[in-house]
C-alpha cells in the first residue's frame, strides 16, 4: 500500500490540472476550488495519505475545537476571517519592474527587501519606482478598485 500511496504522491506534480481536478471531485465529492495548482496538489497529497493511513485521532480534532473555540467563542464565520489581509511571514512577492525582478520576504513585523526591513510595502515600492504608490497595488495584492 504504500508504494501505491507514494506512486499517487510522486504522480500529481505531473499530473495536468484538469486531471486533479478530475481527482479532487472524487476524493471530496466537491468541484475543486478555484485556488491554484499549488494548493491543489498539497491537499490532494494529504487527502490521499489520509484516506489510505487515516486521518487525525479523534482526541487532536476535539482539542483543536476546544482551541478555536476559546479564540472565537465558537463562532465559525470568525474563525474564517484573518485579522488582518498582510500575507503570511515568510511569503515573498515578486514583482518585475522595468525589466528588473524584485523579491520582498514578508516578515513578522513588516517586509525586507535587498537586506533591508521595511514597515510597508508602499515605502519598498517607492524605494523601487522613485514615486508615489500603493503598495498592495504594486506588488498586486490589491486591484486599483480595493477589493483584495
Amino acid at each position: 500500500m504504500t508504494d501505491t500511496v507514494l506512486a499517487r504522491l510522486a504522480a500529481l506534480k505531473t499530473t495536468p490540472t484538469p486531471d486533479l481536478k478530475k481527482q479532487w471531485r472524487e476524493l471530496f465529492d466537491t468541484e475543486a476550488p478555484p485556488y491554484n495548482r499549488r494548493f491543489l496538489e498539497s491537499r490532494l497529497a494529504y487527502r490521499i495519505q489520509e484516506l489510505a493511513y487515516g486521518g487525525l485521532k479523534p482526541a487532536t480534532i476535539e482539542r483543536l475545537e476546544a482551541l478555536g473555540e476559546q479564540l472565537d467563542g465558537g463562532n465559525i464565520v470568525l474563525r474564517r476571517i484573518r485579522a488582518d489581509d498582510k500575507p503570511i511571514a515568510g511569503t515573498r512577492l515578486i514583482r518585475e519592474w522595468q525589466g528588473v525582478e524584485h523579491t520582498v520576504t514578508v516578515l513578522n513585523d513588516g517586509y525586507e527587501w535587498q537586506g533591508r526591513p521595511y514597515r510597508s510595502l508602499s515605502a519598498i515600492a517607492r524605494a523601487i519606482t522613485g514615486t508615489r504608490w500603493n503598495g498592495w497595488v504594486f506588488f498586486g495584492l490589491k486591484n486599483r478598485r480595493g477589493q483584495a
